[in-house]
């Protein structure tokens, strides 16, 4: 990390503490606790932690310590919350330690997601469906405009703008790109088709011929007329009895799903879903 990247992210980590860089040190409260007194961040904006980095992580802190502390803030009855170090957490849990150094500092909720999506952009660990989420839920319970979330974090509107707008994706593009299946830039020029079903259809284009971002620009740009023509006869014409079976499946498991009707009568039911936590609401509604 080059000398300017890294004064400029430091500003944003200030900003959020609202302290002096000089005096940031006096603010710092470092202590060793056990490890069974922290409870995780309800905040994280990380959803899933990489297994195979958890375990090289373990390895390390096996062989040299956990060399930098966590931070945390302080509850009653002498407990602790994560506010961030999530990955250094678990690992540690994975090798077994019993305590573990700390920084103790007194933050609000709304610092805490701040201080957790900061840490994890500057280590690049979410993926960009995670960063979206974080902010569009630091916007609403801020209560503060893009502009001025992105001066917080050192990113400027226009990012704050893009990573949100990739929340109105259908969830089985959300997926991909969490899976990192095609980038943000393939999600960005999918953006600029209004109807589901046509990017949805422009997707599965993208994946199965290996479309670069370019391409994709391409097709929506230069090709709008034909992309739709050709895409619009890829979507199934629903009866009007099914597509009211459809949204009545959709509002009983609280998510959009597809119904596919082949002329035979034979067909199937999708039910996309965001995360693992969803999936979960999912089956809980299905076993009721």
């Amino acid at each position: 990390m080059n000398h300017n990247k890294k004064s400029r992210l430091g500003r944003g980590l200030s900003s959020i503490f609202n302290i002096d860089k000089e005096h940031e040190s006096n603010n710092n409260i470092i202590k060793s606790i056990d490890i069974d007194l922290i409870s995780t961040n309800p905040y994280q904006p990380r959803t899933k932690i990489d297994k195979k980095e958890l375990s090289q992580l373990s390895d390390s802190i096996k062989q040299y310590g956990l060399i930098q502390p966590i931070t945390v803030r302080s509850l009653e009855n002498n407990y602790y919350e994560l506010i961030s170090g999530e990955r250094r957490l678990q690992a540690s849990i994975l090798t077994g330690l019993k305590k573990i150094p700390v920084f103790i500092k007194n933050i609000s909720n709304n610092q805490m997601l701040e201080v957790a999506l900061v840490e994890n952009i500057q280590r690049q660990d979410l993926d960009p469906i995670e960063i979206a989420i974080s902010l569009e839920k630091l916007i609403k319970e801020s209560n503060i405009k893009q502009e001025t979330l992105g001066k917080r974090i050192g990113k400027s509107r226009s990012t704050i703008s893009n990573y949100i707008r990739l929340l109105k994706l259908d969830p089985i593009i959300q997926a991909g790109v969490r899976d990192k299946i095609i980038t943000m830039g393939h999600a960005k020029a999918i953006l600029n088709i209004t109807n589901q079903d046509l990017q949805l259809a422009l997707y599965q284009d993208i994946v199965k011929y290996k479309l670069t971002v370019r391409d994709t620009e391409k097709i929506v740009k230069k090709n709008k007329v034909i992309t739709i023509s050709k895409y619009t006869q890829k979507v199934s014409n629903l009866s009007t009895h099914f597509q009211q079976i459809e949204k009545e499946l959709s509002e009983f498991l609280q998510q959009k799903i597809k119904l596919k009707i082949s002329n035979s009568g034979k067909g199937t039911i999708e039910i996309p879903f965001e995360s693992e936590k969803k999936l979960d609401e999912i089956i809980q509604i299905l076993q009721s």
